[in-house]
Protein backbone atom coordinates (compact mmCIF):
# COMPACT_ATOMS: atom_id res chain seq x y z
CA UNK A 1 0.00 0.00 0.00
CA UNK A 2 1.29 3.12 -1.12
CA UNK A 3 1.20 4.51 2.60
CA UNK A 4 4.31 6.52 3.15
CA UNK A 5 4.31 6.63 7.16
CA UNK A 6 3.94 4.04 9.77
CA UNK A 7 1.11 3.29 11.51
CA UNK A 8 2.43 4.51 14.89
CA UNK A 9 4.01 7.80 13.73
CA UNK A 10 0.16 8.67 12.02
CA UNK A 11 -1.22 7.43 15.29
CA UNK A 12 1.05 9.93 17.13
CA UNK A 13 0.14 12.74 15.09
CA UNK A 14 -3.46 11.88 15.32
CA UNK A 15 -3.21 11.45 19.46
CA UNK A 16 -1.48 15.20 19.92
CA UNK A 17 -3.90 16.84 17.68
CA UNK A 18 -6.66 14.97 19.80
CA UNK A 19 -4.77 16.35 22.91
CA UNK A 20 -5.11 20.05 21.25
CA UNK A 21 -8.83 19.57 20.80
CA UNK A 22 -9.55 18.81 24.07
CA UNK A 23 -7.22 21.86 25.04
CA UNK A 24 -9.55 24.10 22.77
CA UNK A 25 -12.76 22.84 24.10
CA UNK A 26 -13.72 20.79 20.97
CA UNK A 27 -15.22 17.73 20.88
CA UNK A 28 -14.12 17.20 16.84
CA UNK A 29 -12.44 18.61 14.07
CA UNK A 30 -14.15 18.78 10.45
CA UNK A 31 -11.14 18.76 7.97
CA UNK A 32 -11.31 20.18 4.32
CA UNK A 33 -7.53 20.63 3.97
CA UNK A 34 -5.98 17.66 2.24
CA UNK A 35 -2.52 18.59 3.40
CA UNK A 36 -4.30 17.75 7.08
CA UNK A 37 -5.74 14.43 5.76
CA UNK A 38 -2.56 13.51 4.40
CA UNK A 39 -0.93 14.13 7.54
CA UNK A 40 -2.89 12.59 9.67
CA UNK A 41 -4.01 9.17 8.09
CA UNK A 42 -1.96 9.16 4.75
CA UNK A 43 -4.66 10.02 2.46
CA UNK A 44 -3.78 10.90 -0.84
CA UNK A 45 -6.00 12.39 -3.49
CA UNK A 46 -7.34 15.78 -5.48
CA UNK A 47 -10.64 14.72 -4.30
CA UNK A 48 -11.47 17.48 -2.18
CA UNK A 49 -12.42 19.50 -5.65
CA UNK A 50 -15.60 18.27 -4.71
CA UNK A 51 -17.28 18.04 -1.11
CA UNK A 52 -15.05 15.88 1.09
CA UNK A 53 -14.56 15.66 4.91
CA UNK A 54 -12.33 13.74 7.48
CA UNK A 55 -13.93 13.94 10.76
CA UNK A 56 -11.25 13.42 13.74
CA UNK A 57 -13.32 13.45 17.40
CA UNK A 58 -11.70 14.07 20.49
CA UNK A 59 -11.57 10.59 21.12
CA UNK A 60 -9.45 9.78 18.02
CA UNK A 61 -12.04 7.88 15.89
CA UNK A 62 -11.73 8.66 12.42
CA UNK A 63 -14.29 9.42 9.95
CA UNK A 64 -14.44 9.90 6.01
CA UNK A 65 -17.39 11.62 3.90
CA UNK A 66 -16.33 11.30 0.29
CA UNK A 67 -17.20 10.47 -3.28
CA UNK A 68 -17.44 7.08 -5.18
CA UNK A 69 -14.43 7.52 -7.15
CA UNK A 70 -12.42 8.06 -3.72
CA UNK A 71 -13.26 4.79 -2.07
CA UNK A 72 -10.63 3.03 -2.93
CA UNK A 73 -8.21 6.01 -3.28
CA UNK A 74 -8.96 5.97 0.84
CA UNK A 75 -8.75 2.60 1.21
CA UNK A 76 -5.44 2.30 -0.22
CA UNK A 77 -3.73 5.43 0.70
CA UNK A 78 -4.82 5.77 3.84
CA UNK A 79 -5.58 4.37 7.89
CA UNK A 80 -9.04 5.29 7.36
CA UNK A 81 -11.73 2.42 7.77
CA UNK A 82 -14.99 4.20 8.21
CA UNK A 83 -15.93 5.44 4.75
CA UNK A 84 -18.72 7.20 3.60
CA UNK A 85 -20.07 8.26 0.16
CA UNK A 86 -22.52 10.42 -0.63
CA UNK A 87 -24.18 9.87 -4.52
CA UNK A 88 -23.95 12.70 -6.83
CA UNK A 89 -27.58 13.85 -7.83
CA UNK A 90 -29.01 16.93 -8.61
CA UNK A 91 -30.50 16.97 -5.67
CA UNK A 92 -27.58 16.18 -4.05
CA UNK A 93 -26.73 17.66 -0.35
CA UNK A 94 -23.94 16.16 1.05
CA UNK A 95 -23.48 18.19 4.39
CA UNK A 96 -26.89 16.48 5.14
CA UNK A 97 -25.22 13.51 4.96
CA UNK A 98 -22.62 14.44 7.06
CA UNK A 99 -24.79 15.99 9.38
CA UNK A 100 -26.26 11.61 9.34
CA UNK A 101 -23.16 10.61 10.19
CA UNK A 102 -22.78 13.09 12.81
CA UNK A 103 -25.33 12.35 14.68
CA UNK A 104 -25.00 8.99 14.47
CA UNK A 105 -21.21 9.79 16.69
CA UNK A 106 -23.06 11.27 18.97
CA UNK A 107 -22.35 14.87 17.96
CA UNK A 108 -25.14 16.89 18.34
CA UNK A 109 -25.14 19.59 20.72
CA UNK A 110 -21.42 19.78 20.97
CA UNK A 111 -18.42 21.89 19.41
CA UNK A 112 -16.93 21.20 16.46
CA UNK A 113 -13.64 22.37 14.60
CA UNK A 114 -14.01 23.38 11.23
CA UNK A 115 -10.83 24.53 8.84
CA UNK A 116 -12.43 27.13 6.83
CA UNK A 117 -8.91 28.01 5.23
CA UNK A 118 -9.25 25.45 2.92
CA UNK A 119 -9.55 25.14 -0.32
CA UNK A 120 -11.55 22.15 -0.32
CA UNK A 121 -14.36 23.98 1.08
CA UNK A 122 -15.39 26.75 -0.87
CA UNK A 123 -17.82 29.71 0.21
CA UNK A 124 -20.93 27.78 -1.14
CA UNK A 125 -20.32 24.75 0.76
CA UNK A 126 -19.19 26.57 3.72
CA UNK A 127 -23.02 27.95 3.56
CA UNK A 128 -24.26 24.48 3.09
CA UNK A 129 -22.29 23.15 5.73
CA UNK A 130 -23.44 25.64 8.23
CA UNK A 131 -26.82 25.11 7.70
CA UNK A 132 -27.13 21.77 7.76
CA UNK A 133 -25.57 22.00 11.23
CA UNK A 134 -27.57 24.92 12.34
CA UNK A 135 -29.37 24.31 15.04
CA UNK A 136 -27.45 20.34 15.74
CA UNK A 137 -23.93 21.89 17.05
CA UNK A 138 -21.46 24.23 17.73
CA UNK A 139 -19.01 25.22 14.87
CA UNK A 140 -15.53 26.93 15.89
CA UNK A 141 -13.23 28.14 13.37
CA UNK A 142 -10.08 25.83 13.99
CA UNK A 143 -8.52 26.48 10.22
CA UNK A 144 -4.84 26.59 11.77
CA UNK A 145 -4.72 24.14 14.48
CA UNK A 146 -3.46 20.98 12.11
CA UNK A 147 -0.99 23.73 10.68
CA UNK A 148 0.25 24.21 13.66
CA UNK A 149 1.62 20.53 14.04
CA UNK A 150 2.39 20.07 10.18
CA UNK A 151 5.03 23.68 10.65
CA UNK A 152 7.67 21.09 12.37
CA UNK A 153 8.63 18.17 10.62
CA UNK A 154 9.75 15.07 11.96
CA UNK A 155 12.66 12.82 11.03
CA UNK A 156 10.26 10.77 8.50
CA UNK A 157 9.55 13.97 6.80
CA UNK A 158 12.75 15.59 6.71
CA UNK A 159 14.23 12.82 5.14
CA UNK A 160 11.57 13.46 2.18
CA UNK A 161 12.42 17.27 2.23
CA UNK A 162 16.03 16.32 1.99
CA UNK A 163 14.69 14.17 -1.56
CA UNK A 164 12.96 17.38 -2.23
CA UNK A 165 15.86 19.40 -2.17
CA UNK A 166 18.01 17.09 -4.17
CA UNK A 167 15.35 16.71 -7.06
CA UNK A 168 14.96 20.85 -7.24
CA UNK A 169 18.68 20.91 -7.46
CA UNK A 170 18.63 18.12 -10.43
CA UNK A 171 15.86 20.34 -12.04
CA UNK A 172 18.24 23.12 -12.11
CA UNK A 173 21.04 20.94 -13.03
CA UNK A 174 18.80 19.90 -16.04
CA UNK A 175 17.60 23.62 -17.11
CA UNK A 176 21.16 25.42 -16.76
CA UNK A 177 22.82 23.79 -19.92
CA UNK A 178 19.39 24.81 -22.09
CA UNK A 179 19.32 28.50 -21.07
CA UNK A 180 21.32 29.76 -24.17
CA UNK A 181 20.37 32.21 -27.44
CA UNK A 182 17.66 30.58 -29.14
CA UNK A 183 16.41 27.88 -26.50
CA UNK A 184 12.81 27.43 -26.51
CA UNK A 185 11.20 28.08 -22.59
CA UNK A 186 9.02 24.56 -23.22
CA UNK A 187 11.76 22.90 -23.59
CA UNK A 188 13.70 24.24 -20.43
CA UNK A 189 10.32 23.78 -18.70
CA UNK A 190 10.04 20.12 -19.94
CA UNK A 191 14.02 19.16 -19.15
CA UNK A 192 13.29 20.23 -15.23
CA UNK A 193 10.01 18.80 -14.73
CA UNK A 194 11.38 15.48 -15.95
CA UNK A 195 14.22 15.66 -13.81
CA UNK A 196 11.70 15.69 -11.19
CA UNK A 197 9.93 12.73 -12.34
CA UNK A 198 12.93 10.61 -12.89
CA UNK A 199 14.03 11.17 -9.49
CA UNK A 200 10.64 9.07 -8.50
CA UNK A 201 9.21 12.56 -7.59
CA UNK A 202 5.52 14.63 -7.68
CA UNK A 203 3.93 16.58 -9.69
CA UNK A 204 4.57 19.89 -7.62
CA UNK A 205 1.57 22.09 -5.66
CA UNK A 206 1.59 24.88 -8.51
CA UNK A 207 3.11 25.26 -11.58
CA UNK A 208 7.19 25.88 -12.50
CA UNK A 209 7.40 29.71 -12.75
CA UNK A 210 9.28 30.68 -16.14
CA UNK A 211 9.67 33.76 -17.95
CA UNK A 212 12.24 35.49 -20.09
CA UNK A 213 12.85 39.48 -21.35
CA UNK A 214 9.94 41.57 -19.80
CA UNK A 215 8.14 38.72 -17.99
CA UNK A 216 10.85 37.85 -16.03
CA UNK A 217 9.73 40.19 -13.98
CA UNK A 218 6.77 38.31 -13.17
CA UNK A 219 6.39 35.71 -10.31
CA UNK A 220 3.68 33.95 -11.13
CA UNK A 221 3.16 31.27 -14.36
CA UNK A 222 0.96 32.34 -17.32
CA UNK A 223 0.46 30.66 -20.72
CA UNK A 224 2.44 30.86 -23.54
CA UNK A 225 6.27 29.85 -24.36
CA UNK A 226 9.16 31.66 -26.06
CA UNK A 227 12.58 31.73 -27.44
CA UNK A 228 15.62 33.68 -25.37
CA UNK A 229 17.70 36.30 -27.22
CA UNK A 230 21.03 36.11 -27.21
CA UNK A 231 20.99 39.05 -24.61
CA UNK A 232 18.45 38.20 -22.12
CA UNK A 233 16.78 37.88 -19.03
CA UNK A 234 15.19 34.47 -17.83
CA UNK A 235 13.10 34.22 -13.80
CA UNK A 236 12.85 30.55 -12.84
CA UNK A 237 10.66 29.09 -9.83
CA UNK A 238 10.31 25.57 -9.03
CA UNK A 239 10.44 22.95 -6.79
CA UNK A 240 11.65 19.23 -6.19
CA UNK A 241 8.72 17.23 -4.79
CA UNK A 242 8.60 14.16 -3.34
CA UNK A 243 5.68 12.52 -1.15
CA UNK A 244 4.32 16.03 -1.61
CA UNK A 245 7.40 17.47 0.47
CA UNK A 246 8.23 20.30 -1.34
CA UNK A 247 12.02 21.88 -1.59
CA UNK A 248 11.34 25.28 -3.86
CA UNK A 249 14.38 27.24 -5.53
CA UNK A 250 14.35 30.69 -7.40
CA UNK A 251 17.34 31.83 -9.83
CA UNK A 252 16.90 34.08 -12.37
CA UNK A 253 19.48 33.34 -14.87
CA UNK A 254 21.56 36.14 -17.34
CA UNK A 255 22.27 35.86 -20.95
CA UNK A 256 25.15 37.48 -22.74
CA UNK A 257 26.30 41.39 -21.67
CA UNK A 258 25.10 42.43 -17.86
CA UNK A 259 23.93 45.55 -17.45
CA UNK A 260 25.77 46.98 -14.23
CA UNK A 261 22.85 48.00 -12.67
CA UNK A 262 21.90 43.66 -12.88
CA UNK A 263 25.06 42.97 -10.96
CA UNK A 264 24.44 45.25 -8.14
CA UNK A 265 21.17 43.65 -7.85
CA UNK A 266 22.17 40.60 -7.79
CA UNK A 267 24.58 41.34 -5.34
CA UNK A 268 22.21 42.76 -3.39
CA UNK A 269 20.01 39.62 -3.36
CA UNK A 270 22.97 37.12 -2.75
CA UNK A 271 23.43 39.47 0.76
CA UNK A 272 20.11 39.29 1.49
CA UNK A 273 19.46 35.62 1.14
CA UNK A 274 22.16 35.14 3.38
CA UNK A 275 21.12 37.16 6.24
CA UNK A 276 17.64 36.14 5.96
CA UNK A 277 18.92 32.33 6.06
CA UNK A 278 21.30 33.63 8.93
CA UNK A 279 17.87 35.02 11.03
CA UNK A 280 16.19 31.44 10.67
CA UNK A 281 17.48 30.59 14.28
CA UNK A 282 15.51 28.78 17.20
CA UNK A 283 13.59 30.85 19.60
CA UNK A 284 13.24 34.03 16.23
CA UNK A 285 10.30 35.36 14.76
CA UNK A 286 9.70 34.66 11.02
CA UNK A 287 8.73 38.55 10.94
CA UNK A 288 12.41 39.11 12.23
CA UNK A 289 13.61 37.08 9.50
CA UNK A 290 11.54 39.33 7.03
CA UNK A 291 13.48 42.06 8.58
CA UNK A 292 16.42 40.73 7.85
CA UNK A 293 15.72 40.78 4.27
CA UNK A 294 14.28 44.32 4.23
CA UNK A 295 16.97 46.11 5.81
CA UNK A 296 19.98 44.73 3.40
CA UNK A 297 17.86 45.60 -0.12
CA UNK A 298 16.93 49.07 1.77
CA UNK A 299 20.49 49.63 2.50
CA UNK A 300 21.30 48.53 -0.98
CA UNK A 301 18.55 50.82 -2.15
CA UNK A 302 15.77 48.38 -3.31
CA UNK A 303 13.45 49.32 -1.21
CA UNK A 304 11.24 50.43 -3.80
CA UNK A 305 11.45 47.48 -5.91
CA UNK A 306 11.34 44.53 -3.67
CA UNK A 307 8.32 42.45 -2.19
CA UNK A 308 6.14 42.62 1.22
CA UNK A 309 7.14 39.00 2.00
CA UNK A 310 10.03 37.02 1.36
CA UNK A 311 9.44 33.07 1.51
CA UNK A 312 7.18 31.00 3.52
CA UNK A 313 7.11 27.61 5.17
CA UNK A 314 7.20 24.70 2.88
CA UNK A 315 5.86 20.72 3.40
CA UNK A 316 2.95 18.86 1.93
CA UNK A 317 0.87 20.85 0.29
CA UNK A 318 -1.62 20.02 -2.35
CA UNK A 319 -2.34 22.39 -5.30
CA UNK A 320 -3.50 25.13 -6.13
CA UNK A 321 0.14 25.92 -4.15
CA UNK A 322 3.06 24.85 -2.81
CA UNK A 323 2.83 27.54 -0.21
CA UNK A 324 2.04 26.91 3.50
CA UNK A 325 1.56 28.08 6.72
CA UNK A 326 3.43 30.74 7.91
CA UNK A 327 5.10 33.26 5.70
CA UNK A 328 7.78 35.94 5.74
CA UNK A 329 6.52 39.35 6.12
CA UNK A 330 7.03 42.14 8.81
CA UNK A 331 5.78 41.59 12.32
CA UNK A 332 4.64 37.81 11.89
CA UNK A 333 5.26 36.26 15.51
CA UNK A 334 5.95 32.87 14.44
CA UNK A 335 8.50 31.29 16.81
CA UNK A 336 11.54 29.89 14.89
CA UNK A 337 11.91 26.14 15.40
CA UNK A 338 13.84 23.44 15.09
CA UNK A 339 12.56 21.27 12.15
CA UNK A 340 10.21 23.85 10.08
CA UNK A 341 11.55 24.08 6.98
CA UNK A 342 11.10 27.52 4.82
CA UNK A 343 12.12 28.78 1.38
CA UNK A 344 13.42 32.43 1.07
CA UNK A 345 13.07 34.02 -2.14
CA UNK A 346 14.58 37.23 -2.67
CA UNK A 347 12.70 38.72 -5.40
CA UNK A 348 14.15 41.98 -7.01
CA UNK A 349 11.80 43.84 -10.27
CA UNK A 350 13.12 46.99 -11.37
CA UNK A 351 10.09 47.92 -13.93
CA UNK A 352 11.91 51.15 -14.55
CA UNK A 353 14.93 49.63 -16.28
CA UNK A 354 13.34 45.96 -17.19
CA UNK A 355 15.47 44.49 -15.06
CA UNK A 356 14.78 40.92 -13.05
CA UNK A 357 16.64 39.85 -9.98
CA UNK A 358 15.30 37.15 -8.14
CA UNK A 359 17.40 34.28 -5.57
CA UNK A 360 15.73 31.57 -3.78
CA UNK A 361 16.21 28.21 -2.19
CA UNK A 362 14.87 26.21 0.83
CA UNK A 363 16.36 25.40 4.10
CA UNK A 364 15.72 23.42 7.46
CA UNK A 365 15.76 24.78 10.94
CA UNK A 366 18.30 22.50 12.89
CA UNK A 367 19.49 23.50 16.31
CA UNK A 368 21.71 26.04 15.59
CA UNK A 369 20.36 27.47 12.14
CA UNK A 370 19.27 27.18 8.68
CA UNK A 371 20.93 24.24 6.64
CA UNK A 372 20.43 24.76 3.39
CA UNK A 373 18.84 21.90 0.95
CA UNK A 374 20.65 22.82 -2.15
CA UNK A 375 23.92 22.17 -3.12
CA UNK A 376 23.68 24.25 -6.30
CA UNK A 377 25.55 27.48 -6.19
CA UNK A 378 24.46 30.90 -6.18
CA UNK A 379 26.08 32.11 -9.27
CA UNK A 380 23.46 33.80 -11.71
CA UNK A 381 25.64 34.95 -14.72
CA UNK A 382 25.60 32.03 -17.40
CA UNK A 383 28.69 34.21 -19.82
Amino acid sequence: MPLHFSADELAGRRSRVCEALAESGLDGLLMFRQESMFYLTGYDTFGYVFFQCLYLGADGRTVLLTRAPDLRQAQQTSCVDDIHIWVDSPDAEPARDLKDILAKLGCAGRTLGVEYEAYGLTGLNAKRLEAALEEFCDLKDASWLVSRFRMVKSPAEIAYVRRAGELADAALEAARPLVAPGAFEGDILAAMQGAVFKGGGDYPGNEFIIGSGPQALLCRYFTGRQHLEARDQLTLEWAGAYRHYHAAMMRTLVLGEVPPRQREMAGAAQDALLAVEAALVPGGTIGEAFEAHARTLDAAGMQAHRMNACGYSLGTTFAPNWMDWPMLYRGNPVVVEPGMVIFVHIIIFDSDEGLAMSLGRTSLVTETGAESLSAAPLDVFLS
